[in-house]
């Protein structure tokens, strides 16, 4: 919170650098404002800064105009979250070799390759865990993700968070159990960032570092397809440069490593968005996999979301 209020402070002497003498500010926002400067948690400099910040002319408006600005407050620290992460150089990305055996021998070789990454595990909060993919290695379809978010390092699981379980759920619409399938992440540690909580995208060299272990991932499973969920995924499967937006490639299948690939919506976008246009939406591109798949669909499937 302390990072939030301090992108806070930098917008407001933005505005008054360029002018701005007067703001739209509801009252009780201003005496949230000052309350949050007085809070404990701040050290001396921070609370004058937050003070100071406050223009004394103030026109008595809607919270929401306030609200505008703490949201760009907010996007401003994803920003330099970002900026930050780009600014983490990175080693070169590994080069994976596996031992010759069985699918289960070269998995848990891989798996203890991933869990004692010096580079994985340098990137990883104090507590919490590396995360490598699960589920079965000879499942015929792999669900890849961008990255873990704050469940799912806790537990050292892709996709356990609310997102998780909507997949989970969307799985099992499709006639199957989450033991049935492979779920795994392009990213194997959550992306820093500056506040306790949030998330944002991983950056391109984060991605790249993390590649070859998934395409390890993909070597050992042999699904017949995998299932990107979000841009970011799809993006680090295809390229980055591959598409402007996931529109583009939505619904129409592309392929990785030698795989066919179906770009779909991320199940955290669904729950940004829960209307049945997007679910219909999303579900059209599960029946495709479905289809290509080889696993029956009955019509009360066909007519999900309609």
């Amino acid at each position: 919170m302390k990072a939030e209020v301090e992108a806070l402070v930098d917008e407001l002497k933005r505005l008054r650098k360029a002018g701005v003498s007067r703001v739209n500010v509801s009252e009780d926002a201003i005496r949230a404002l000052k309350q949050f400067a007085k809070a404990p948690q701040l050290d001396e400099a921070t609370r004058t800064q937050v003070l100071e910040s406050i223009p004394e002319q103030v026109r008595s408006a809607n919270a929401s105009d306030f609200d505008e600005v703490f949201k760009a407050s907010k996007t401003e620290v994803k920003k330099k979250a970002v900026r930050a992460g780009q600014g983490a150089k990175l080693p070169r990305p590994p080069s994976v070799t596996l031992p010759e055996g069985d699918k289960k021998t070269r998995w848990e070789a891989l798996r203890d390759m991933v869990l004692n990454c010096r580079v994985c595990n340098q990137h990883v909060k104090p507590g919490k865990k590396v995360v490598f993919g699960v589920g079965n290695i000879d499942a015929d379809i792999f669900f890849c993700g961008e990255a873990p978010g704050a469940d799912e390092e806790i537990q050292g699981e892709p996709f356990v968070g609310k997102a998780g379980q909507l997949l989970t759920k969307m799985i099992q619409a499709m006639g199957l159990q989450r033991e049935d399938v492979y779920i795994g992440n392009i990213m194997n540690w959550r992306p820093e960032m500056p506040t306790p909580t949030g998330n944002r995208p991983p950056t391109l060299e984060e991605m790249n570092f993390c590649l070859p272990y998934l395409k390890a991932q993909v070597a050992v499973v042999q699904p017949k397809l995998i299932v990107a969920l979000g841009a970011t995924a799809v993006k680090g499967l295809l390229g980055a440069d591959s598409f402007r937006s996931l529109r583009d490639v939505k619904g129409q299948w592309q392929e990785f490593e030698g795989v066919p690939v179906m770009p779909t919506y991320h199940p955290s976008y669904l729950l940004r968005n829960d209307t049945k246009r997007d679910k219909r939406a999303a579900w059209e591109d599960w029946l495709k996999v479905m289809e290509k798949a080889g696993l029956p669909i009955s019509e009360r499937q066909q007519g999900f979301f309609l």
